[in-house]
Parts: structure tokens; C-alpha cells; sequence
């Protein structure tokens, strides 16, 4: 359980903060040219802004500002309405979701702490009041750009399922695990599997449990 940790699990838990600071800043430096490219093109096709933010969910709830390259239009219908994802989503948008490279931005949120490379997907903070309690204790470990879930079905299975896997990763977290779980998310983003809910540009929104 998160919340009774040995000195061995604290130790490694501090390994990690550590890894992802490092690791951040080094991606960062690394892929800095590329992210000037995509951020050039999202321009061009999007305009401002670049990346989009939004508040989300962090270890224990907290809120903190979520970075993502940008996918979509602003396009409204003659209401003043935003149209739908789907019809808001750009050819660059789909690239960058396919291949993963939307989440680039997120090594700023792990340099800064506010996730890890590793960890449930931070969701809407309006979601916080429609969990489970059980379904609340993902929020007991940093966020991550990465997951359990992602790499067991990502936006393919039900948010129950999905939750279900957060919360086996809160109790069976290790340094070995979160190797294991990088790797996959490599093969995984490599084959393309996993990006989108049928019928849906991304995944339809958590309603709760009822």
C-alpha cells in the first residue's frame, strides 16, 4: 500500500523523484530541436496557442498545470459552439497522437515535479468527485506520462478496467515495474495500438460508476 512504505520502498520512491528530474532534463535537451519543429508546425497549421493546458489532478489530488502540444481547432458552429473532437482534430493533430509526440510537453511537468514518467494519467479534475473510493487511491502515487494502463488496452478499455490497473500499480509499484512499463510504451507507441476509443477521436468522458 502506498501509505505504509519500508525505509527499502521510500529509498527507491526517492530514486525515482531523482531518475525523473535527470531524465527530463536530459529528453529536454535532446529532443529540444524536434519540439522546436512541431511547435513550428502547429503554428503554421493552428496558430496560437501552441500547447495546451489545463488544470489536472496530481498525487493526492492536488491541481497543478497540464502541458500538451496542441491537436485540435477552435472551430465553432454558427451558435458559438465548439464542433466536435472529431471534426476539430487536424491531419498534424492525428499524427502527433499516433506517434505519441503530442505528450513532448510533459517533460516540463516531470522536471517540475508535478509528475513522473511512470504513473495512472492524470484526468479531468472534475472526475475527482465521480471516483470510487477505491478508484480514488490512484491518486495516491505521482502521475505519469506514462501507465499499467496505457500499456494494457490504453483508451481500448473501459475507465473500470482502466482504474483497475491504476490501482494494481499503486500497490505492486516497483523501479522494475516502471522499466517494464517504459519499454512497452515504446513497442506500443511503435505499433500504434491503443490511441483512440471506437466512435471517439480520443475516449469518451468518465460519468462515474452508476
Amino acid at each position: 500500500m502506498a501509505n505504509h512504505q519500508s525505509p527499502i520502498m521510500q529509498f527507491n520512491r526517492l530514486i525515482k523523484f531523482g531518475l525523473d528530474r535527470l531524465m527530463a532534463a536530459i529528453a529536454l535537451i535532446v529532443f529540444s530541436p524536434f519540439i522546436i519543429f512541431v511547435a513550428i508546425a502547429i503554428y503554421i497549421r493552428m496558430g496560437q496557442p501552441i500547447v495546451f493546458t489545463q488544470p489536472r489532478p496530481g498525487k493526492d489530488g492536488d491541481i497543478f498545470t497540464f502541458y500538451k502540444f496542441r491537436t485540435m481547432t477552435n472551430d465553432r458552429d454558427a451558435d458559438g459552439n465548439l464542433l466536435s473532437d472529431e471534426e476539430r482534430l487536424t491531419a498534424i493533430g492525428q499524427f502527433l497522437r499516433k506517434t505519441s509526440l503530442d505528450e513532448l510537453p510533459q517533460l516540463l511537468n516531470v522536471l517540475k515535479g508535478d509528475m513522473s514518467f511512470v504513473g495512472p494519467r492524470p484526468l479531468m479534475v472534475e472526475y475527482l468527485e465521480r471516483y470510487s473510493p477505491e478508484q480514488a487511491r490512484r491518486h495516491d502515487v505521482m502521475p505519469g506520462i506514462t501507465g499499467w494502463a496505457q500499456i494494457n488496452g490504453r483508451n481500448t478499455i473501459s475507465w473500470q478496467e482502466k482504474f483497475k490497473l491504476d490501482v494494481w500499480y499503486v500497490d505492486n509499484w516497483s523501479l522494475w515495474l516502471d522499466l517494464k512499463i517504459l519499454f512497452l510504451t515504446v513497442w506500443k507507441v511503435v505499433k500504434k495500438e491503443g490511441i483512440s476509443q471506437a466512435n471517439h477521436a480520443t475516449v469518451e468522458d468518465f460519468m462515474g460508476n452508476n
